[in-house]
C-alpha cells in the first residue's frame, strides 16, 4: 500500500494537476468508508477535504450547490437553520462524511423512505476525468433534461468515473415534528408480514426500517405536532394491536438520539456492507445469516450488514442469495483481503454499458486500483 503520496487539493486546477501527473490517483473526503479510501499500490490519494464550503443556497429555491470535500454535518447544520434538510437522509455525517463521498458510494439512510435516495436529488455535478478536464453535468434546477445524466451516473460510482469537485442538490422542508414507533414481534415471519402490509398501505412514513434481533419495526413519522397523536392511533389500529407484539414510542431529543445514533452505523467489529435487496428475499438471506447487527432501511429495500467473519465468506453468501454487496469499512485497512481486491463483493452486475462509460470518462484507466 502507498501510505507516502498524499495531496490535497484546495482548487479545481490542483486537483486536474493531480490527476495529469499520476497514473493512479484515488480521491477520499472524511474518511468514513476505509473500504474505498484506502489506497493500493501505486495510488496518489486525493485529499478532497481541502474542496469544501457552500458555493450557493437560497432556502427559498430548495436547492444547494456545494463543493465536494464539503462535511455533511456543516451542511446539514446550515439546512436546520431554515427548517431544511437533505430528505435522502446520508449516514456517517456525525463521524465526518462529505457529499462528494456520499454520492460516490451512493449512500442514503432510513428517511429515503418518504422521498427516495440519493439519486433522486441530485441535480447537478462537476467532476475532473481521467484526461484531468473538467466535465459538468445536469444544474441547479429540478427539470433539466439536456444531454446525457450524468449526475445520476456519478451516484456510487465509487470514484471510478471522475473525481467530483461540486454538487448541486434539491432540498426539502423538515416535519415541523416526528415521533417514532417500534414494534417488537416474536417472529421475523410476522414483522414481515406487518412490514409488506405498511409498504403498501395508505399510511405515510419518514422511515420503515426492519431489525431482526429481535424481530423489531422501526416507524417513523413526521408532521404538524398537532396531527401526530392521532396519527399514531391510526398506525396502531392498522397493526391490529397483535397480542404478540410490544410497542416502544420514542418522542422529542430521545427520538432524534436514537436517529443520531442509527446514522452512525456503529456496531463494533466487523465489516460494515451496504447490500441492496428485495423485501421479499429478506427472509431467505437471514436463513443464512450468522446472529449479528444489521438494519434492513427503506421497507426492506436496502440492507446495512454487520459481518463479523472473513469478507470471503459473505462474497459467498451473497452470490448463492444473487445479491451484491459494497464494503464500507472493516477491521483492518484495507478493508477489503487480497483475495478478492474490490470492495464489490457477491454477483458481478457489470456489463457492457458500464465498461463503456468507464472507457470514455477515463481512458487512461487512472481511476481504477487495477493495473
Amino acid at each position: 500500500m502507498n501510505e507516502g503520496l498524499l495531496i490535497r487539493p484546495s482548487e479545481v486546477a490542483e486537483v486536474q494537476e493531480a490527476v495529469r501527473a499520476h497514473p493512479k490517483s484515488l480521491p477520499r473526503g472524511g474518511g468514513t468508508k476505509a473500504a474505498l479510501s484506502t489506497p493500493r499500490e501505486g495510488q496518489a490519494v486525493l485529499d478532497m477535504t481541502g474542496l469544501s464550503g457552500v458555493l450557493e443556497y437560497d432556502p427559498a429555491e430548495y436547492v444547494l450547490v456545494a463543493l465536494a470535500g464539503t462535511p455533511l454535518a456543516e451542511v446539514e447544520a446550515l439546512l436546520a437553520r431554515h427548517g431544511q434538510y437533505l430528505p435522502f437522509d446520508p449516514p456517517l455525517a456525525e463521524l465526518g462524511a462529505t457529499l462528494g463521498g456520499t454520492v460516490a458510494a451512493g449512500l442514503s439512510g432510513p428517511m429515503r423512505q418518504r422521498y427516495g435516495g440519493v439519486r433522486d436529488f441530485i441535480l447537478g455535478v462537476r467532476f475532473v476525468d481521467g484526461e484531468g478536464e473538467v466535465v459538468r453535468g445536469g444544474g441547479k434546477v429540478v427539470k433539466n433534461a439536456a444531454g446525457f445524466d450524468l449526475p445520476k451516473l456519478m451516484v456510487g460510482s465509487l470514484g471510478r468515473l471522475g473525481v467530483l469537485v461540486e454538487l448541486a442538490f434539491k432540498v426539502f422542508p423538515f416535519p415541523k415534528a416526528t415521533a417514532t414507533l417500534k414494534v417488537t414481534f416474536d417472529r421475523l415471519e410476522e414483522a414481515l408480514e406487518a412490514m409488506y402490509k405498511l409498504a403498501s398501505s395508505p399510511l405515510e412514513f419518514y422511515a420503515l426500517d426492519l431489525e431482526t434481533n429481535p424481530a423489531t419495526l422501526t416507524l417513523r413519522l413526521g408532521g404538524q405536532p398537532e396531527a401526530l397523536p392521532s396519527r399514531l392511533e391510526r398506525l396502531r389500529a392498522f397493526l391490529g394491536h397483535p397480542p404478540d407484539t410490544h410497542t416502544l414510542l420514542l418522542e422529542g431529543e430521545k427520538e432524534r438520539d436514537y436517529w443520531r445514533f442509527v446514522g452512525r452505523l456503529e456496531w463494533g467489529h466487523g465489516y460494515l456492507v451496504k447490500v441492496p435487496i428485495q423485501p421479499s428475499r429478506i427472509a431467505g438471506l437471514e436463513r443464512e445469516l450468522p446472529a449479528g447487527m444489521r438494519r434492513y432501511i427503506s421497507a426492506g429495500n436496502l440492507l446495512y450488514l454487520n459481518w463479523p467473519d472473513s469478507i470471503e465468506k459473505l462474497d459467498n453468501l451473497l452470490k448463492s442469495q444473487g445479491l451484491r454487496g459494497l464494503v464500507l469499512r472493516g477491521d483492518a485497512e484495507p478493508a477489503v483481503s487480497e483475495t478478492l481486491k474490490s470492495p464489490l463483493i457477491g454477483v458481478d452486475w457489470e456489463h457492457s454499458f458500464a465498461r463503456r462509460v468507464t472507457a470514455a470518462l477515463d481512458p487512461h484507466n487512472r481511476f481504477s486500483p487495477n493495473p
